[in-house]
Parts: C-alpha cells; sequence; structure tokens
C-alpha cells in the first residue's frame, strides 16, 4: 500500500479515507484481514498508534471489526459498500459546490459546468 499524506488532514483520517475507498471500489471484501497494526504501519511509514486510531475509528463506525488474537477484518454488512459510496461522493460533492461558491459561481453555472463535464466524460466512454 503506497500512500502519500497530505499536511492539511491528519493521517489518521487519510488512512482511513484510503480503506474506505478501497472497500468501496471492492479492493477488500466482507470479512478481509487487514494487515497488524504494526505490519500496516511499517508499510505506511507511520506511527503504529495513529494506525490504531484509523483502525479503532473504522470499528466505532462499523467498518471493520477487531477478533481478539485474529485481527482487524472489513465488516460484513449489506449496504456498507452503497453505504460508503454515497459518503465519499457527498464529501467530494460538498467540497466541490464549497469551492465553486467561493469562486463566485452561481448555482446555475455550477449546473452547467457539471453538465457539460458529464456531456463530455461520455464522449469518451
Amino acid at each position: 500500500m503506497d500512500l502519500e499524506f497530505d499536511d492539511k488532514m491528519p493521517i489518521y483520517l487519510q488512512i482511513m479515507d484510503h480503506i474506505k475507498m478501497d472497500i468501496a471500489t471492492e479492493k477488500l471484501k466482507a470479512n478481509d484481514k487487514l494487515p497488524s497494526v504494526r505490519e500496516m504501519a511499517t508499510m505506511l511509514k507511520v506511527n503504529p498508534n495513529t494506525l490504531q486510531r484509523a483502525y479503532q475509528e473504522l470499528e466505532r463506525l462499523g467498518i471493520v471489526y477487531t477478533q481478539r488474537g485474529m485481527g482487524t477484518f472489513v465488516g460484513e454488512r449489506k449496504h456498507m459498500i452503497d453505504d460508503l459510496k454515497q459518503e465519499m461522493a457527498k464529501e467530494v460533492i460538498d467540497s466541490f459546490i464549497l469551492r465553486m461558491k467561493r469562486l463566485g459561481f452561481s448555482e446555475e453555472e455550477i449546473i452547467a459546468s457539471i453538465s457539460k463535464k458529464i456531456t463530455e466524460v461520455n464522449k469518451h466512454v
């Protein structure tokens, strides 16, 4: 796993986002075992406490579960992938809209730019 960390966001949140993306894109599937805290911390060159915090928060959210002595695993919730995709899409859309508004675009201009881009992308798919 190769991650480049952004100084603007806590590392544990970036690790969580990466794991959530791997689950949403089904690189990680239900009941897949995640690397141990020490293994993952070594791979990512981060403090094990940082990784532990990411795993604990993912567990609190019901995205992963831990079995004592066995490790941490991807959760099995049936709608988890759809929920993660919706959550991640919402974050991207919210960020995009806020940035566009800060740039001075009106709602109509934002909608028009999205529509134009969708049309362009569909031509290449």
